[in-house]
């Protein structure tokens, strides 16, 4: 049989060699069912019926029509266009032939009656193995019948041509006409039992660990985030499980929808102990085939073990956690800069001019920019380490490569005229060095905490901070309590243009839309735990660099201090009332109501009123599931804390990043002064104290957000001591953070327990902790200036 020819073929007749035919899920399905691996069986209908498809019908000249000289910057155009080739490929008739080996294949695949089958969607390139279409097409769940299986295999030709993907292709220059689709069909796991398993530790990074999460009922809840699963440790040395952390579950995921747990089974552990240690060695089967370690999706199905779908883990330090800079032996440093995202990584250079080469980035090439903003995102997925000239370490590119776990370091002033592409270089995103050549060894794993950071829960709330969507999923898996700072910015530089210009071309439902979307992601994958939704704080500086921005913005003389935060929503109502829909979208109309907001910048008491007149104008009040909160990150919400509480707010989360520089007057995005920038100065460690002992006695919650929480563990020590609630942070730190938070929260209790006679020494230690803090900063300080 010619493969290259066929329009259908099983998954044990396909391996890693067909991605061209097949695309990579039906690779990867088909090298899994070859190694022996119980994948729930199926077929996939190949790129090739698809190319005879458009060839074979008027749709190939349609495509040419709507594509050429189509301007996909006019996103009228673009989506109507894009309508126009969806409805031409789903109205016209697909090859009898074609239909009649689908009829086959499905009943072969069914038996004697119908069953339930996934129809996804894998579009390839045979000329372009290195491209990346994740995403842009659909899949469908749930398909029943060969007639159903047909006309999904069209709808899923047809997604070929959403305005994302037009627009995608169209910017990377690939031809609309070489990049195919292939669907594959599978049966669906009817799980009585299922979750994700991770052939590594994810939290702790033991590679002698398998984790594996379980709940009843289909997985879709567990990758959401929506249910709490089971946790299951697994050694691979022994076989035998380690830990186990039953959790109660109340209502699965099944067929009919969501249905209720009977009493009996709600506190019941999801997978027997033989089926866990079973499917442990399946796990340790796929890494080895693979070589590498996976993330895999799984099912129970009467008492039977089915792997859905297995990749690659990602994991947040998994590049650098075993190398560090061996110093010495004729290693130079070629020039310095301001540390943003720990780790060592060496590689060689891709210089990026702009957004438009950032495909010349391979994967673990180190990517070398004048700075960074969200075009360069896939750049940086892919990236080993990052480097800019510009930039402090709240910058675009700082928080992104602490997102990412990728090292990093910024504000180097010239590493694009230094360095050549190609060059080979070690990057310390500790030590803000960047060394030349490879001077990287393999060191012993650093010792391990003796707890495990994946359990321990902390009276001290840990969340995190996010801002690009992509990574909600992941983040959601983790251990923290919800996101404490969710950045519009992101969200709005992805759809590109000025919101102002939406509402002048009237297309204010667009951008609602849009931005709704966004923040759904962040809702779904985190719910219940809340989402602290952090209202546009844009500068007019960086709103300018919208398409469009020119005609609405002015130039200021200092936009960090300007025509920003509440200031601006007073202002520009219109803009403002637009946030409010799309958070109303989520929480109202897809039923998220873990999304909180939060107004950053309130430079006034009286700001603070009018913008909360306007949010309750729109139908958002305070509740027990809405919460109104405000960034404390100017010195006059400090000195007047006690007023802007009396306003009404739930709770305050700490802008360390504003607050230092504000109360320091420091720049911290200039590389000349960010030596005087640190949170441990006297003064800002004066305005913390006040914020959290403030906010206690008023019985307002009371959140920090920044690194400095996981920079200055003497910091968390004395703001659990003085009552924070909660502490938000970039995914990189997350457990470290939690273990530091978890230490603090250890040596405090212990303070008190020495009993009511002896509290004045929890006072005389913190002040301990920070007089020791404040000298230990400034030694610091004075060794970098020599």
């Amino acid at each position: 049989m010619n493969k290259k020819t066929a329009h259908i073929l099983w998954f044990k007749e396909i391996n890693k060699n067909d991605i061209p035919l097949v695309g990579g899920k039906g690779a990867n399905l088909g090298e899994m069912v070859k190694a022996g691996i119980p994948v729930p069986d199926g077929f996939v209908v190949t790129a090739k019926a698809y190319y005879d498809f458009i060839n074979s019908t008027s749709i190939k000249k349609k495509i040419m029509t709507e594509m050429s000289g189509l301007d996909v910057e006019d996103s009228d155009k673009l989506v109507k266009a894009a309508e126009r080739v969806r409805l031409a490929i789903l109205q016209a008739e697909m090859p009898k032939e074609l239909i009649e080996e689908i009829k086959t294949y499905y009943n072969e695949l069914s038996g004697e009656s119908d069953k339930y089958v996934a129809v996804r969607s894998s579009a390839t390139a045979e000329d372009l193995p290195e491209a990346s279409f994740a995403g842009q097409q659909e899949s469908y769940l749930e398909i029943k019948g060969w007639k159903s299986v047909a006309t999904h295999v069209q709808k899923c030709w047809a997604s070929l041509f959403t305005a994302r993907a037009i627009f995608y292709r169209n910017e990377n220059k690939f031809s609309h006409l070489k990049v195919g689709i292939a669907v594959p069909v599978q049966l669906m796991c009817q799980s009585d039992a299922s979750g994700i398993m991770f052939t590594v530790n994810p939290v702790t990074n033991n590679d002698e660990e398998i984790s594996i999460e379980a709940a009843f009922g289909l997985g879709q809840p567990v990758v959401s985030g929506e249910i709490t699963p089971d946790q299951y440790v697994v050694s691979k040395k022994t076989g035998k499980i380690t830990s186990r952390t039953i959790v109660p579950q109340d209502w699965q995921l099944t067929m009919e929808g969501k249905t209720p747990i009977s009493k009996k089974y709600k506190k019941a552990q999801k997978m027997t102990n033989k089926q866990i240690v079973e499917l442990a060695k399946i796990g340790m089967q796929i890494e080895k085939h693979y070589g590498r370690p996976q993330d895999i999706e799984y099912g129970v199905e009467k008492g039977k073990i089915k792997i859905v779908q297995s990749r690659p883990v990602t994991t947040l330090i998994q590049k650098t956690k075993n190398l560090a800079v061996e110093e010495g032996k004729g290693s130079k440093v070629l020039f310095e800069g301001l540390a943003a995202s720990p780790g060592v990584f060496s590689g060689k250079v891709q210089i990026v001019k702009s957004p438009k080469e950032i495909s010349k980035v391979k994967e673990d090439d180190i990517l070398v920019a004048e700075m960074t903003n969200p075009d360069y995102v896939p750049a940086m997925k892919r990236a080993g380490a990052i480097v800019t000239d510009l930039g402090g370490r709240t910058s675009h590119a700082a928080i992104v490569s602490r997102e990412l776990g990728v090292p990093a370091i910024v504000g180097t002033l010239n590493a694009t005229k230094m360095l050549s592409s190609g060059e080979i270089i070690t990057v310390d995103g500790a030590s803000g060095k960047v060394y030349e050549g490879d001077i990287t060894v393999v060191v012993e794993e650093t010792k391990r905490s003796k707890i495990d950071l994946s359990k321990i829960k902390t009276a001290t709330k840990i969340y995190v901070n996010l801002a690009e969507p992509e990574l909600a999923s992941e983040m959601a898996a983790r251990n923290t309590d919800g996101i404490g700072l969710l950045r519009a910015e992101f969200i709005i530089a992805n759809i590109g243009t000025h919101p102002k210009k939406f509402i002048k071309d009237g297309k204010k439902k667009e951008f609602i839309n849009k931005l709704a979307e966004g923040l759904e992601k962040f809702a779904d994958a985190f719910n219940p735990r809340p989402v602290v939704y952090r209202f546009t704080d844009f500068k007019s500086n960086e709103y300018a660099n919208l398409k469009g921005g020119a005609e609405f913005e002015s130039d200021e003389p200092n936009p960090m201090i300007g025509y920003r935060g509440v200031s601006r929503y007073i202002k520009d109502i219109d803009v403002f009332e637009m946030e409010l829909e799309a958070i109303k979208i989520v929480r109202n109309k897809k039923g998220l109501k873990n999304l909180w907001v939060m107004m950053p910048f309130v430079r006034t008491v009286k700001e603070l009123e009018e913008v909360k007149k306007i949010v309750s104008a729109s139908g958002l009040r305070r509740s027990g599931t809405f919460k109104f909160w405000m960034m404390v990150e100017i010195p006059s919400n400090v000195i007047l804390l006690d007023d802007f509480i009396d306003v009404g707010i739930d709770g305050v989360s700490i802008g360390t990043n504003d607050l230092t520089m504000l109360t320091l007057g420091v720049d911290r995005d200039n590389e000349k002064v960010a030596d005087i920038y640190s949170e441990m100065n006297p003064a800002v460690l004066a305005s913390l104290e006040k914020i959290v002992t403030t906010c206690k006695k008023r019985d307002v919650t009371c959140s920090v957000c920044g690194q400095a929480p996981s920079v200055f563990p003497e910091l968390v020590e004395m703001m659990v001591d003085w009552g924070m609630t909660s502490v938000s942070i970039s995914p990189d730190v997350i457990e470290k953070t939690r273990e530091i938070v978890y230490e603090a929260e250890k040596k405090v209790l212990n303070r008190k327990k020495e009993g009511s006679g002896k509290k004045s020494s929890s006072s005389k230690k913190t002040s301990a902790v920070k007089k020791k803090a404040i000298k230990k900063t400034s030694s610091s300080k004075s060794k970098k200036k020599k």
